[in-house]
This record gives structure tokens, sequence and C-alpha cells, in this order.
């Protein structure tokens, strides 16, 4: 039988290459529901391209102008970010790629889990802010499950399998080091923007784009490890490997490596959690090594890249302290496009609203959302009272 797959976030990078996956194996897979928080333009043209069953626009102001275009089609629409936990209870569902930016995909998430659904996840936030309360909800609904996307979870996931109750010793996750790998101080302060837009590598959206450049990506992805194979922070390792072509490793406690390797292309992950445990023939580009004699690796630069020490930090500290940290980047990242703040101040804003807010050793659903809310107004209140700028 196919599996019929909801895409949330269908108009970002990882759902615009769900899209094609889904679209070359089409005796396996039947689209089901696509969502976009404001891109009404690419979201209408991918409905009247895949034919899902819904379409869901969380911007409530564009319903209108979703549901006109697409008068001719017959989909059901749907708006408002209440639609997006809905959708994924129904019986239509089996698979939810849930490819939303930021704080917004952790109800989406608890949703599907509650619901029993595979979920194949690529927002890495909703185990960043609600990392206990997913544990939690999967062991009292065992019929979910987690398939990570991100290339790095993805990787560390295909090298377990098959391992049984063989210990881990400790999680190797590689960065690339972004567009400013090696770079000074001085040469930070006056990034612009652009700058940091240029991944040497992958092709991602703004936000996780920034992320990575500031090495918050690889912060969040050591927390959401932490999370997903339950391991502590002491045995997780980040190496900076330029070439991005290991994707991260494990090893185990006989001292065994195992790595997963390919060319940086995040169909490959997206196809496998969609095909778990099984895995389905690709024209993909295959990574030739003659054409990479060289696989090199360093240790990042804590100094200058202040914000992966600050998610070891709040993943130790643990509670609300990685919802503080999350909440305060994505006003971060947003001040910086918006050239409000400087690349480098977006560690200071965050080490800030670490401080400030209030901490919570176990919180429950409702204090994140509060503690998420409280963060973002401490973060906008702390810039409108600095003269910062880039």
């Amino acid at each position: 039988m196919k599996k019929r797959i909801a895409i949330l976030g269908s108009t970002g990078s990882i759902g615009t290459q769900a899209l094609e996956v889904i679209h070359k194996h089409p005796d396996a897979f039947s689209l089901e529901v696509i969502s976009a928080m404001n891109n009404a333009h690419l979201l209408v043209d991918q409905a009247r391209k895949y034919k899902p069953d819904t379409v869901i626009i969380a911007n409530e102001n564009l319903y209108n102008r979703v549901k006109e275009e697409l008068a001719n089609e017959p989909i059901k629409i749907f708006a408002g970010k209440e639609s997006l936990s809905q959708i994924v209870e129904s019986d239509s569902i089996d698979i939810v790629l849930n490819a939303i930016v930021g704080f917004a995909g952790l109800l989406p998430t608890i949703s599907s889990i509650k619901a029993g659904k595979r979920v194949a996840l690529a927002n890495k936030e909703a185990l960043v802010v609600g990392g206990q309360l997913i544990r939690e909800s999967i062991s009292v609904h065992p019929a979910a499950h987690i398939i990570p996307v991100d290339s790095e979870h993805s990787a560390i996931f295909q090298c377990l399998a098959g391992e049984g109750n063989n210990a881990l010793e400790k999680i190797i996750l590689t960065a690339s080091g972004g567009p400013f790998r090696g770079k000074s101080a001085d040469f930070l302060k006056k990034v612009k923007k652009e700058q940091a837009l240029r991944h040497p590598n992958w092709d991602m959206g703004c936000k996780i784009t920034i992320d990575s450049a500031s090495l918050m990506n690889k912060g969040l992805e050591v927390i959401e490890a932490s999370w997903l194979f339950d391991i502590p922070a002491d045995r997780i390792e980040v190496v900076i490997h330029p070439q991005s072509i290991i994707h991260s490793m494990v090893q185990f406690e006989d001292g065994s490596i195992k790595a997963q390797l390919g060319l940086p292309d995040m169909r490959l992950p997206i196809q496998y959690a969609f095909t778990y445990p099984d895995r389905f023939s690709s024209d993909f580009p295959r990574f030739n090594f003659v054409n990479y004699p060289k696989l090199t690796f360093e240790t990042p630069d804590l100094k200058n890249f202040r914000n992966l020490a600050l998610a070891f930090e709040a993943l130790e500290k643990g509670g609300n302290s990685p919802c503080i940290l999350n909440a305060a980047n994505e006003i971060a990242v947003s001040s910086f496009l918006k050239e409000r703040i400087g690349f480098q101040q977006m560690s200071a804003l965050i080490e800030h609203c670490m401080q400030q807010i209030s901490f919570i050793k176990s919180p429950g659903l409702e204090d994140l959302l509060e503690t998420d809310k409280e963060t973002r107004m401490k973060a906008k209140e702390f810039i409108s009272n600095h003269s910062f700028g880039s």
C-alpha cells in the first residue's frame, strides 16, 4: 500500500525536496497534505502541480487568496496554525514530515505523536524546546515513532541500525564550519547578511543558513541528538568537517567508529525517513572517493562562535533553558536579517536572555509556551534598549 504523507512546511527547502522524492515514487507514496506559513504563491503552485487532498495556509490572512486561486481544484483548503495540529490526526495520513521552521513545529509534532504517526522530523526545534515532553508522549503512544531527517541525525540513525543493544560511547556530530570557518573576531564584527547566507555546501532556508554560519545550528543539533538517542551532553562531540561528506559518526564502547557518508543532498535522508526500514533506488549523484582525496577535521572555535557553547550550557542545565536559547536565537536571527544587530551580537543577545529568564526545572507545555513568549519579549526589549547595528 502507498504511504500517505503530509508535508508541513512544503514551500521551504526540505518541503520542496520532499515533493521531488514523492513525485519520483508515485507507486510508493501518496501526497495528502501540504502547508505553508506565508508563501501562498508557491503553495498554490505546488497544489496545482502535485494535487494533494488538502492545503493549509497557516497565515489566516492569506486564506481567501489561496481559496480563490484554487477554486477550480478539487482540494480542501484550511487556514490557521491550529489546522496543522488537527490535520495530522487524520486517519488518512501515515507519515508526517514536519519541515516547519522554529518553535511553531512543536505542537504539530506532539499532535502527530499522540495520533500514533511516523514523524519524519526536520524541525529540530521541537526536540530542542520540548524534548522531555516528546519522549514522554512517545512512551504512552508506542505506535508513534520519530525518524530524523536532519542529515546528521539521519546519519546517526543509520549507523545505529542493526546494532541492537550495543552500547554507545559517544556520538560525533560533524559541522561544515559554515562560510566563516577560521575567521577572526575582527572579521566577524563586519559580517553582512549577504555573506552569512552563502553556505559553502548546503542549499537551505535563510534561518537555518544563518544558524549554520553562527554554529547555532550545530548547537541545536547537539540538543536534538541528546533527546533522539538518549545520550548526555558529555558524550556528544562536535568536529568541523569542511567537506560535508561524513554526515556524522557513532563510536561504540569497543572503540569502533561507524560513519555515514555521501554527497550533501537532503533528498537522501528525506527518502530514507519515508521508506525506513527499506531503501529505495534513487538517481541522486554518487560520491566518488577519488574526487575527495582529503577529508579533514578541526576543533570548533568556541571563542568566536559562542552559540555552540551556549547550546551545550543549555542542554546541561536542562529544564526550560533550551527553550530560552531557541526563542532568543529566533529573534536574534530575524534581527540580524533585518540588519538590526550584528553577527556576533546574536550571541550576546542569546546569553542575556539565558541569564534573565526564570529557570523552570521541569516545565510542562504551558510553561514552555510562556517561556517562549517571555523570551521573545525580553530579546526585543534588549535590542530596543541597546545601540546595536551591523
